[in-house]
């Protein structure tokens, strides 16, 4: 084999380096542009922040089941001074727990179980107030400890009279619900004793009617 073929050959079996620059440029497909998100924490100040995993209970199969495993935070508004309880999933952000911490609600330690800790509330995370009874374990059980005493502090720190405020104003819109439905009732009352008030009338018409036919009758078939 002569020098110039070996020198060939040995040019062909060097493989090329993966991270050759070659110099080309190449142009993205699609140009994304930067776009801002919105959490809606924006006017909140965060206090509490915490991971944990958040269970409910289910009424309907008598067992607890978990919502999801991620932060838990207590969000105090700016201008209000409300502050409401946020659990969020740790790998798609869903919401699993969202409601307002209010003075008359309570929070206690799991029994046997040092690092949970349950409580009620009326939650808005699926779009729509309802009564969840809620459970949620930590890593440690000085962050249930933790989680605990901020309920409580924010708890009493709420003023009493927005609370009675919004079940004043819940309870008017139950009590204007109620009233409109009396007064439908009513006015189908009214339609339905009318209808009975003229069909007697009418009744007591042909009655009447068939009387005097009859009475007229009766001199002829006399005579």
């Amino acid at each position: 084999m002569s020098t110039t073929d070996a020198e060939h050959r040995e040019e062909e079996d060097v493989p090329a380096g993966d991270d050759e620059d070659t110099g080309a440029q190449v142009a993205p497909i699609v140009k994304l542009e930067e776009v801002a998100v919105s959490t809606g924490e924006e006017d909140e100040d965060s206090i509490l922040d915490l991971k944990a995993k958040l269970y409910r209970f289910d009424k309907d199969g008598n067992q607890w089941k978990e919502r999801g495993a991620g932060t838990v935070k207590f969000l105090k508004h700016k201008v209000s001074g409300k502050v409401r309880l946020l659990v969020r999933q740790s790998k798609t952000l869903k919401i699993c727990a969202n409601h307002l911490i209010l003075p008359s609600m309570t929070v206690q330690e799991h029994a046997g179980n040092e690092k949970s800790c349950v409580w009620h509330a009326r939650d808005f995370a699926d779009g729509e107030l309802k009564d969840e009874l809620f459970c949620i374990r930590f890593q440690s059980i000085e962050n249930a400890k933790k989680f605990i005493e901020s309920f409580q502090e924010v708890a009493e720190s709420q003023n009493p009279a927005e609370e009675s405020k919004d079940a004043s104003a819940a309870a008017g819109l139950l009590e204007n619900l109620s009233v409109e439905g009396n007064n439908d009732a009513d006015k189908k009352d009214e339609e339905k004793s009318d209808n009975k008030t003229a069909e007697e009338e009418s009744s007591s018409g042909k009655e009447s009617k068939a009387d005097t036919e009859k009475k007229s009758e009766e001199p002829a078939s006399s005579a």
